[in-house]
């Protein structure tokens, strides 16, 4: 990666909410695949992977902002493995919060691209919890009228 390039993503980073176009979308996208990957202290390979081909599916079009989606993902899960002013229930009560007071984010919890996460979990009780994380978010997503 280029010098330019890192110093572009960093200011993206620090400024996402001017620089960034509809950065509250990026950032609930950002939450749900937290919420997905912050279900043990590492992201594996399994979980990388998803999350890059996901940010690029999502933002087909502009690699940058799958870049950002992928940086601000990172940056939460850092947040909440460091107890650095978030952790996973905290995470949970801003997306239910979030699809109160903005309806159109309860179209952007896709539960068939979340549910492959679920098999990067190795440990059975993560697995469990994944599931858990899904069934929540499609009650949520049910509960606030999405179709």
């Amino acid at each position: 990666m280029t010098m330019m390039k890192k110093i572009r993503r960093s200011l993206n980073k620090m400024f996402r909410e001017f620089l960034v176009y509809h950065h509250s979308s990026l950032e609930f996208r950002a939450k749900l695949i937290t919420m997905m990957i912050a279900t043990d202290i590492e992201i594996n390979e399994c979980e990388e992977n998803l999350l890059r081909e996901m940010a690029h599916r999502i933002y087909h079009d502009d690699d940058e902002r799958a870049e950002v989606l992928i940086d601000t993902v990172k940056e939460y899960f850092e947040k909440i493995k460091t107890k650095n002013g978030l952790d996973f229930e905290h995470l949970i009560v801003q997306v239910q919060r979030q699809i109160k007071e903005v309806k159109r984010f309860r179209e952007k919890i896709d539960v068939d691209m979340l549910r492959p996460f679920i098999d990067c979990h190795e440990d059975e009780e993560e697995k469990i919890f994944a599931v858990r994380i899904i069934e929540f978010l499609e009650e949520l997503k049910e509960e606030h009228g999405a179709v």
